[in-house]
């Protein structure tokens, strides 16, 4: 059975690198019908920020991406690392490195004066036990290398890019355990894949250097190596690495500009995968069915704001009024429009069919809906200055509030005809009557349906926008 993992580090929020790589994982296990797992890699405690535990699951759980196995966390599982790393220097895999950190650096900067790499230079791989031993009586505390062969290579095949080498001599003795006992991600990551039995390992392109690492210590421990997919960087608009400086890079910040959950979904698998027949909508279910590792691509994917809001607007327009209602609530509260409790859902469910073909973002609902929930209204000048200082149309809004006035039912059909036989009488095209009362209504030229509007409006609240515009006209 297919076993698939997503690691991430409680460094900061799950920014939207990670949530393709996770979502890339959840599609293939849902794909092969096999297991999904979260597993928290939390061993760096320096660089841990305890708000990042619980924001990388509510994006998780936000995007739809549940797993079947975990949360694991790694720092509960530090016995188990230790007997690994008591194993393989047991058997002359690891031994134990007393350099200090300013000696490292003094070698390191030596080996660029020769032009050499600047490697570990393997100072204490065979140090006597009696040099050992005078180490230790002078206080340091080792930290544990791994032996990589001196000769020799590692290859492996990567299902998205083929066979990739590494030669022994361009691998350092690397550190698998900290001085403070503290394992290293690839000593820490080998050991997690084994016991989770992980048979794919989908990560970052950025992984490739550690994957030659991670396969000297499954062959040195006897473990049965996974199958690797490293998946393409993602790069900004200017074909650098994406970064803060593109904009928002977490997937809560996008939540929090108002994109809904499938639209970045929808987004992020097409960040290096495409379904086929350069369709953009999917769904869901159509990314399970049709997701393969091997139709990700090797090259960069770039990341495309404009794509995401014209993906985005598509889901809003798409999406029931209903779910719409709820999910622009909160924004709409943001704005100061609505208060706790003081608005009946079922009103903005009949909005919502107004402006959802309108408004591309949830954060855009505020500034399409706000004159149904404002008291005064805030007139665009040049809207004022075209449609209500003349005579004639101060005429036609006072004419429109009296016909308006005796009306009942008060529905959209009834002001409709209402308004159009006033336009009819005086001898105007009907847009004379419905512009200054869209401006009287709403402050602006630019807005949802006008006649849709006036009935959600209600009577009451019609007649008071007309009193208002008038008197603000003179």
């Amino acid at each position: 059975m297919v076993r698939v993992r997503f690691a991430p580090s409680p460094t900061g929020h799950l920014h939207m690198g990670s949530a393709r790589t996770a979502l890339f994982n959840w599609l293939y296990a849902r794909k092969m019908g096999g297991v999904f797992i979260l597993r928290i890699e939390d061993t760096d405690l320096r660089r841990n920020v305890d708000e990042a535990f619980g924001a990388i699951l509510e994006a998780m759980r936000w995007l739809g991406l549940d797993w079947q196995e975990g949360p694991y966390y790694q720092s509960q599982r530090l016995h188990l690392y230790r007997e690994v790393v008591k194993r393989l220097l047991e058997e002359g895999w690891a031994y134990p490195c007393y350099c200090l950190p300013q000696e490292l650096e003094e070698r390191r900067r030596e080996a660029l004066k020769r032009g050499e790499k600047p490697m570990y230079d393997r100072h204490c791989r065979d140090l006597s036990p009696k040099e050992r031993e005078k180490w230790e009586k002078e206080g340091r505390k080792p930290a544990i290398r791994f032996k990589v062969p001196l000769e020799g290579k590692t290859s492996f095949r990567d299902i998205i890019r083929g066979r990739i080498e590494f030669l022994h001599q361009e691998i350092e003795d690397f550190v698998i355990m900290r001085k403070d006992g503290i394992p290293t991600y690839n000593l820490a990551c080998v050991v997690d894949d084994h016991y989770m039995e992980i048979t794919h390992i989908i990560r970052g392109e950025d992984h490739i250097s550690n994957t030659p690492k991670q396969i000297l210590i499954y062959n040195a421990l006897g473990y049965p190596i996974p199958q690797f997919a490293h998946l393409p960087m993602i790069l900004g608009p200017d074909k650098s690495r994406l970064s803060k400086r593109h904009g928002a890079t977490s997937v809560n910040a996008y939540r929090d500009m108002g994109f809904l959950p499938e639209a970045v979904l929808n987004f992020l698998a097409l960040l290096g995968w495409s379904p086929g027949g350069n369709r953009e909508i999917i769904s869901r279910e159509e990314m399970i069915e049709e997701f393969e590792l091997e139709g990700v691509k090797r090259h960069p994917a770039v990341f495309n704001m404009d794509k995401l809001i014209w993906l985005n607007s598509h889901y809003m327009k798409t999406s029931p009024p209903s779910r719409l209602a709820h999910l622009a609530l909160p924004f709409l509260k943001r704005e100061g429009l609505i208060k706790e409790g003081d608005y009946p859902i079922e009103i903005l469910e009949r909005i919502m069919p107004l402006v959802q073909e309108r408004a591309k973002t949830l954060e855009e609902m505020p500034r399409w809906t706000d004159f149904f929930f404002k008291q005064e209204i805030e007139y665009e000048q040049s809207a004022v200055e075209e449609w209500l200082r003349d005579e004639l149309h101060r005429k036609l809004l006072l004419l429109a509030k009296e016909v308006l006035a005796v009306l009942e039912p008060f529905t959209k059909e009834n002001i409709e005809v209402a308004l159009r036989g006033l336009a009819e009488r005086e001898g105007v095209k009907a847009k004379e009557v419905f512009h200054p009362l869209r401006v009287a209504v709403t402050g602006r030229t630019v807005s949802p349906p006008l006649l849709e509007s006036l009935a959600i409006l209600g009577k009451e609240k019609t007649l008071q926008r007309i009193t208002q515009a008038l008197k603000y006209v003179g």
